[in-house]
């Protein structure tokens, strides 16, 4: 008898035994979001390509990139809602083909206007393959323990994309038109959807339930001033992030230092300041890998709304300190060395915060709209970039609003009551 119970009980831990950490959702899901990445952060490489094509002023693309991201911002609450009555993957293939269809009409259009409409599809496509329906699904498939890390290995998988994306762009652009590039990219978008058979999403609520209860919570979370103080803080986010993908490389090509204090740099293979563009936006994307990861292995164990809150003031100190002080190569690689360890570490936390708060059966709705605040503040700092280039001929105000709007984050993260709201919340 004894023996037999021994035997039942060993049976049993092997039925229980904790579950892994690297799913195949989350394993599918970081190559998606890498891939989206790559593409997404690359376009401030483009920027004075188009330009001088077309003899635009900068306002003009950065408007594109400006309507990208706010479409992107709009598109996700919605893809949000589709991925949890339809299928996570049917969200991620709609999303797919919208990305590719977009690139592939930017690289055909000639006049700024149909540049800037054809990146609203690539904005609803960037929806429907990013975070807001990844992160939801690697949420609800990551066992509770696992979820905080899950999460940040997912947001991190969008540095690696980030790293990437710069560099390969600034090597095809010394052999091909930027119209080629965007072709290229069309076509990798798509490659990404023969992995979704191997993404087995977790079971999704039925059509019932989500009918029945989607408004009452959305009719709560609107209602609860710490949701609307994580809406209001994830603005300066999209704000900072945004302007620097989609500036920082065009203000490193026109620095006005000569290129002899690129220094050590040369033993990198980078000799001109547009290379150095490039490379300090897959810096940025590198320490950011270090700096999620470290995000998601803190908020198991610390205050989420402590870390956000942290994390916007480190990044106004970083601001503040990069443009008042002289630009050299090393500065550039050490602000974005600083910028990029806090880079997207706000995401997990906020994912994170947003389903402690209101559980994950619906993560995919509720973040989508707080990440609809990033994405307004996205395209504030983008055109807003771009206009003020053009009236000064200078970024500095840019910057110094971006820091004033960190500091607001910082600040407003602070009164968070971060608590359950539901009596119960599926795991």
């Amino acid at each position: 008898m004894r023996l037999s119970a021994e035997v039942g009980q060993v049976n049993e831990n092997v039925r229980t035994k904790a579950p892994s950490l690297f799913t195949p959702v989350l394993l599918v899901g970081c190559v998606i979001v890498l891939v989206g990445f790559a593409i997404r952060a690359s376009f401030g490489v483009f920027q004075i390509p188009i330009q001088e094509e077309f003899g635009w002023p900068r306002s003009e693309f950065s408007l594109a990139i400006a309507i990208q991201n706010l479409a992107w911002g709009f598109g996700s609450p919605f893809f949000g809602a589709f991925s949890e009555k339809m299928g996570d993957r049917k969200a991620i293939v709609l999303g797919a083909i919208l990305y590719s269809l977009g690139l592939i009409l930017t690289a055909g259009a000639n006049t700024a206007f149909a540049i800037q409409f054809y990146e609203i599809l690539v904005g609803f496509g960037v929806a429907g393959t990013g975070f807001g329906v990844i992160l939801a699904v690697v949420g609800r498939a990551s066992a509770p323990e696992h979820r905080a890390m899950s999460l940040a290995i997912a947001t991190a998988s969008g540095s690696a994309g980030q790293i990437v994306g710069p560099v390969v762009a600034v090597f095809l652009l010394e052999s091909m038109k930027w119209q080629s590039v965007f072709l290229i990219f069309a076509v990798c978008i798509l490659l990404v959807l023969l992995l979704l058979p191997f993404m087995r999403t977790p079971h999704k609520a039925s059509k019932e339930e989500i009918e029945e209860s989607l408004g009452e919570i959305l009719r709560l979370a609107m209602k609860d001033p710490s949701y609307m103080m994580i809406f209001v803080g994830f603005f300066s986010c999209g704000y900072q992030l945004a302007f620097i993908t989609a500036h920082f490389p065009a203000l490193i090509t026109e620095m006005s230092a000569p290129i002899d204090p690129l220094g050590w740099c040369g033993d990198l293979g980078i000799e001109t300041t547009a290379a150095l563009g490039g490379f300090a936006i897959s810096v940025i994307g590198a320490a950011n890998i270090i700096g999620t990861l470290a995000a998601g292995w803190a908020g198991k164990r610390f205050g989420k709304k402590w870390l956000l809150s942290g994390i916007y003031a480190g990044r106004s100190i970083a601001a503040a300190w990069f443009i008042l002080t002289p630009i050299t190569a090393d500065s550039v690689l050490i602000f974005s060395f600083s910028m990029g360890f806090l880079w997207l570490a706000t995401v997990p936390l906020t994912s994170g915060l947003v389903a402690h708060i209101y559980g994950v059966r619906y993560m995919a709705t509720l973040y989508g709209i707080v990440f609809f605040s990033h994405q307004l503040g996205s395209f504030v700092g983008v055109y807003l970039g771009g206009v003020l280039y053009d009236m000064y001929g200078s970024y500095t105000a840019v910057w110094w609003i971006g820091i004033a709007v960190g500091v607001f984050s910082s600040l407003i993260h602070l009164p968070v009551k971060e608590e359950p709201r539901l009596k119960f919340q599926a795991n």
